[in-house]
Parts: C-alpha cells; structure tokens; sequence
C-alpha cells in the first residue's frame, strides 16, 4: 500500500515505533554522552573498538561468547538489519505476528517476505512445522528461502518463545538450509527473570545465527539510536560480517562519537544501568500485568506479556460492537483506539497479521504520562497503579474498552 493510502496510515512512513520506557534518560548515562560532546574525530564504519569490546562483554555475561572482529554496531536496528538482509540472497521468513519494521526491510531490497504462524503459547518464534511446510511451499513455487528472522523475547506481543519451541524451530530452519537472524532487542526486559527461562538461537545453532540487539529495547533512550549484531565466528560468518559492512558504509549508518561512548557504557553495565533496567522492567511488568486484566474483563484475549513494554490484544469478541462504532479491520480499530485513546494504538496490519483481524498492541510506557517526576515517582513507588496519574490512564483504558463489551 502507498504510504498516502487510506489517509496517510501507510505501512512505512507512519508505522510505530518500538515501545518506549516513559522515563527519563538515567543521568549516568547522559553524563557519559555528554561528555564526549566535544570528540571531534567520528567512529568507523561498524563501530569503534571500545564499542565492540563492550559488546562482546555484554553477550559473554549470557553465554555468547565472541571477539570484536565478529561484532558491528550501527546507527540502529532498522540500517542494520537492512544491511543484514542485503549481505544474503534468498528470500525471507518471519513469524506472524512480527516486528513491524522487519517487513519493509525486505520489500525495499526486493525481497520476497513470508509470513509463517506462530505457536499457540507464544509470538516471535514460528510453529516448526509451519515452518516446515512454507519453505516447501515456496520451494515449490519457484522462490529461494534463505533467511528466518525471529525474536524469542517478542514485539509485538510480549511473549518469551519457550526453549523447546526455539530448539524446534531451529533445527527445522538450520535443516532446511536457513540461516537465522536472531533479534534480542528484549531480551533484558523480561518481567520475571527467575522463572522465565529466555534461550537464544545462537546457543544451539552457534555457526546458523545472527543475533542483533537494539539497545533501546532496555539500554538505551529512543533518541540514542544504536544497534549491534553479533556474527558466527569462521570464515562464512566472517564474509557476511564483510558484506555488511559494505552496507553499512553505503547508507552511512556511522553512530555519533557521543552515542558510541555512551553505548559502550552501558553495554559495560555498571550498578547504575543494572539498577535503572531491573526497576523499570518491574514496573512494567506491573503496568503490563493491569493492562491484561483490564483487556480480559473487558471481554477481549490476550496472552500474559512476560517482557518488554507491550502486549498484544485481540478484539475479536468485540467485533459486533466495533462495528456499530464502523470499525471493521485493524486499520479503523487503530484509529478508533488511538483516537479514544489519546495515544498510538496500532493495528495487528502493522505486525503482519490479516487486515481483518482486530489486533492491536497497547504499549505500556503512556501509562506514566510525559511528566519526568510522575515518571519517577512511579518507578520509586512500591504502588506505582495507585498513583494518580497511573490510577486514570488504567481507568480511561477499562471505560474505552467497557464500552464495547
């Protein structure tokens, strides 16, 4: 669809953003950015190397061990897995619901992109044997499947992909000749960490897997953007780092010296990251958990969100009542929703699920409102859903959604 289609709600140009934390940049953080302000030289195409060093770091503490020369970082997740998609040939699959700047990466190279269903319990990882099935399907129609992205900490819905499910699908894709793009962009949001068991690809198929991670997801603010990938060690894995970087140097996708050394900071994770990471992935666990509650009373479905920011909510039930209102697919239940709202609700169309299915994602960073002390006051409350302001955004999404049961 053109981006002016349908009253400028084009799938590119005015798609969502990945899920904000609604709070202030932590000042530790700002300080280190700040005081590579005056740093006149810029970082090479890929990252410097206290960049890349911090990097490798950050994935030796979670079992993923490498060396700088198998690392790149660029000026965020969208150039990067552009770059990422141009270093392979093939065609691409991805589960649905996915990611919705995954797909337009694609369309723009010319790539033919699949959509393969997700598992019952979670999103982010495809069924195995949906798996199975497209890629002889699209085998037999001529294409060239080469590439599977997935997330097992998932955008949009919230889900955590048990380890079982990620081994399954695995093996099937590295059984058919796929390499796998992992992204982990979530995997440090987890709301439970000590009964959520998180499993990343690259642990079972170490030499088939990519894994990228942007560091908004838990890291960094949205207006910092950087992003790093994590290559297989060998020769073929060394290639693919090399046609990236190719890309990369293209687009331009250099990070800002500032942002690299504040990248390189909080990849290092000292107490104070550590700290502002685990206190808002339990408030936003809280926030997430109230935000389910209130879609199930409502009479709508949703699965548990178990990370991130988000979750990911099926207003099926609700559809005699959505229509009365005119809304009859996800591109009028976003409007409708963000219009009542008051803030961006976008459609399951934007994740690529069917355009008549009304799906949406409720982000739980508006919550907290745009006040930096409100913001702050819920982060250091041990009842942050009876502060005011948290208290009245809950009330107005249960009223919005009430009035449709």
């Amino acid at each position: 669809m053109d981006g002016t289609a349908a009253g400028g709600r084009g799938p590119v140009r005015y798609g969502p953003y990945a899920p904000e934390t609604g709070l202030p940049v932590l000042g530790e953080s700002a300080a280190v950015l700040a005081g590579a302000r005056d740093t006149a030289t810029g970082e090479p195409s890929g990252g410097g190397p206290a960049l890349r060093e911090a990097a490798c770091g950050y994935w030796a503490r979670r079992g993923l061990h490498s060396a700088p020369g198998e690392v790149v970082a660029a000026s965020g997740a969208q150039p990067l897995l552009f770059a990422l998609l141009g270093a392979h040939d093939g065609d691409v699959l991805m589960p649905r619901p996915c990611p919705a700047w995954w797909a337009p990466q694609a369309r723009l190279l010319g790539r033919p992109a699949y959509h393969v269903p997700t598992p019952a319990e979670c999103g982010g990882v495809p069924d195995p044997f949906a798996l199975l099935e497209t890629v002889r399907r699209v085998r037999t129609e001529g294409g060239r499947p080469r590439l599977l992205l997935l997330s097992v900490a998932d955008d949009p819905t919230g889900t955590v992909a048990p380890p079982e499910t990620v081994r399954e699908a695995c093996e099937a894709a590295v059984g058919e000749g796929l390499h796998i793009i992992s992204d982990e962009t979530w995997r440090d949001t987890v709301h439970e960490p000590r009964q959520t068991v998180l499993l990343s690809p690259a642990e079972m198929c170490p030499g088939d897997v990519t894994v990228i991670s942007d560091l908004v997801g838990a890291l960094t603010p949205a207006a910092w953007p950087v992003a790093v990938a994590r290559f297989p060690a060998g020769p073929e894995g060394a290639a693919r780092r090399a046609r990236t970087l190719d890309v990369l140097t293209a687009l331009g996708a250099v990070l800002p010296a500032p942002v690299a050394a504040a990248a390189a900071h909080v990849l290092g994770e000292p107490p104070a990251v550590l700290g502002r990471t685990g206190e808002a992935n339990a408030l936003h666990a809280r926030l997430g958990d109230a935000v389910h509650r209130t879609v199930l009373a409502a009479g709508a479905l949703a699965r548990p969100p178990q990370a991130g920011r988000h979750l990911y909510a099926d207003l099926g039930p609700l559809r005699a009542r959505l229509a009365e209102r005119g809304v009859g697919d996800s591109m009028e239940l976003e409007e409708y929703l963000s219009d009542r709202l008051g803030t961006s609700v976008p459609g399951g169309h934007r994740f690529g699920d069917e355009l008549g299915a009304l799906r949406v994602r409720l982000s739980t960073g508006p919550l907290l409102g745009t006040a930096a002390d409100g913001q702050l006051a819920a982060l250091r409350s041990d009842r942050p859903l009876e502060l005011p302001p948290v208290r009245e955004a809950l009330r107005h999404l249960g009223t919005v959604l009430d009035e449709l049961r």
